[in-house]
């Protein structure tokens, strides 16, 4: 029988146990790779380019929202990702699908339903909680910034989101391992393409997704 392998991102080691203890019971040979911090997800995702499976929180150390989601998704085109989360309304379910996830798993879910939700993504298919996954968002401020937020590039949007916690270009050069320069320009791209004229105005265009998944 073929290994399966899922990687966990969520920062919630219980949490995580639970969800390791459910999926090594799904199949025969089953190899799970932990993560606690969105870093440590990318680099499983790296060191792992054949997995079957990501589950990812939305909120986590070292990502904001449904960035991380928009990273993975254009970084790792390959690998299905399904979003566990404690906010599981409609909204977010949602914008879940329409930036690129294979399904949402509301974190209350039962076990069985978690067993339900990853044998469907394996299978190919797309799984929603209670809501019909052709619906669309229907705020029309909020559907042109999904549509500008998915023409960013991996890298982009690892800058923008390191734009949204605060760091300088500098930071985000030491942290990607690029230049300054290369980081300017990566900023010049984001605001060409979000339609903004400041980094502080392209912050607020990823915070309006991010409030509208608690709002």
């Amino acid at each position: 029988m073929q290994t399966l392998t899922i990687i966990i991102a969520d920062d919630h080691p219980l949490f995580r146990g639970a969800l390791v203890q459910t999926l090594q019971a799904m199949a025969e040979d089953v190899v799970i790779i932990e993560c606690g911090e969105f870093s440590a997800a990318l680099k499983a995702a790296d060191d792992h380019p054949d997995a079957d499976l990501m589950l990812l929180d939305l909120a986590m150390p070292g990502v904001s929202g449904f960035s991380g989601l928009m990273t993975l998704r254009a970084q790792y085109s390959a690998l299905p990702i399904v979003i566990v989360s404690a906010t599981d309304d409609h909204g977010t379910v949602r914008r879940s699908i329409e930036l690129g996830a294979s399904g949402f798993i509301p974190k209350s879910s039962s076990l069985d339903d978690i067993r339900t939700a990853v044998r469907t993504v394996l299978d190919g298919g797309i799984f929603t909680p209670g809501i019909n996954c052709g619906q669309t968002e229907d705020d029309p401020v909020l559907i042109e910034i999904l549509d500008r937020l998915k023409t960013l590039t991996p890298q982009q949007n690892r800058v923008l989101t390191m734009l949204a916690e605060g760091l300088l270009n500098k930071q985000i050069a030491y942290e990607l391992g690029v230049s300054e320069a290369t980081i300017k320009a990566h900023v010049s791209a984001i605001l060409l393409k979000l339609n903004v004229d400041s980094r502080t105005q392209a912050v607020i265009k990823l915070g309006k997704i991010n409030m509208a998944m608690v709002a």
